[in-house]
């Protein structure tokens, strides 16, 4: 059997999904995956092994379906899982040719995605974004739930840079904060971070900070180590993305937003405190540290609409700038500890397959 999967973006949900492709693999070894993948992402995943990539540059544009077309041509799919809900990636999906074509289930179909396929993952009440992503390899495989538990290794392969083992320099006990989400409302306060890095270095922690090389990352960054008083080894912009994966993997807990870098974390087994206002963190928190979470999404909730979480949709979002300055740094500080005496990394973690309520 021969797959093609389509999951352009995002780094989040690219994390999400090496759970369901190794799966699949590790169980199925005969079957052919072939992943239509973005390019940055694609960077991320690039060492995972026996899956065929194919590698779609958004921003050429036409040219670039153009381009996916010509190489799809070579191919006829048994499978097509198409893994994200998108006017660009309903445009890719019709390129594919499959004679099995599977999809999001109604309730998340949205931008046509319903019209590029012939058959749909059962429903699920409120779940996690990975526990959507298994829903296809239950429907792919004709799985009823429940389904038995089962191993597998979640991590991202990656080559550890030298220069990664030079950074951390030896210390034992490292906090990494990735202050910055893709959307500035998301980022908590630069003077928070900073005395959260003050009082992690009275518990004995180096803290360093990571990020992308965006204008916005660099002048948060610059604030929060100015606000220091601590000395903090910042390496924001200094880092492509496996190499970050290295520096993740190498240290004992990491703290950031609603971003990618919290399941970059999870990913290698390190203990991920992330902070949440705007987004449901039942829905996309960081997987197997759901519990380290500090989220005022709920309160603002009900602040904004006067309903819980229960009675909303599941992917309601809040918008609001101020919103992040209801998490506070003694509740931070709470995690950090709790996140140290959690700091075990095994090669391969137990993971539920998620069941249908």
């Amino acid at each position: 059997m021969h797959i093609c999967i389509v999951r352009l973006s995002s780094i989040g949900d690219v994390c999400h999904m090496t759970m369901m492709v190794q799966v699949l693999r590790k169980r199925h070894p005969h079957v052919k995956v072939t992943w239509i993948i973005g390019r940055v992402e694609y960077q991320l995943v690039k060492h995972l092994t026996d899956i065929n990539f194919i590698v779609f540059n958004k921003s050429e544009g036409l040219r670039g379906y153009s381009q996916l077309r010509r190489q799809l041509q070579l191919y006829m799919f048994d499978v097509l899982l198409h893994m994200q809900v998108s006017l660009r990636a309903n445009m890719v999906a019709r390129l594919v040719k499959a004679q099995r074509r599977i999809g999001f289930d109604s309730a998340r179909a949205k931008e046509g995605h319903q019209w590029v396929v012939t058959e749909q993952v059962a429903s699920q009440v409120k779940p996690h974004v990975l526990d959507g992503f298994f829903a296809f390899y239950q429907q792919l495989m004709h799985l009823p739930p429940p389904v038995d538990r089962l191993y597998c290794d979640f991590r991202i392969p990656v080559t550890v840079a030298d220069r990664v083992q030079t950074w951390l320099n030896g210390h034992s006990k490292w906090l990494v904060i990735c202050p910055a989400a893709s959307k500035d409302e998301r980022n908590w306060l630069p003077e928070r971070y900073a005395q959260v890095a003050d009082r992690a270095a009275q518990e004995g922690y180096r803290v360093m900070l990571c990020g992308s090389p965006r204008y916005s990352e660099h002048t948060l960054a610059a604030s929060i180590v100015q606000m220091c008083q601590t000395s903090l080894v910042n390496l924001v912009g200094q880092t492509d993305l496996t190499t970050l994966v290295s520096i993740l993997g190498s240290v004992q807990v990491v703290l950031a937003p609603d971003t990618g870098a919290l399941h970059l974390a999870v990913s290698q087994g390190t203990p991920a405190i992330g902070l949440y206002a705007h987004s449901n963190p039942r829905r996309t928190g960081p997987y197997y540290n759901r519990d380290l979470v500090v989220s005022c999404y709920e309160s603002q909730l009900e602040l904004q609409h006067g309903a819980s979480y229960k009675q909303l949709p599941w992917g309601k979002r809040l918008k609001g700038a101020q919103l992040m300055q209801e998490i506070h740094v003694d509740q931070v500080m709470e995690l950090i500890r709790k996140a140290e005496i959690r700091h075990i990394k095994p090669r391969e973690t137990m993971v539920d397959v998620p069941t249908y309520i």
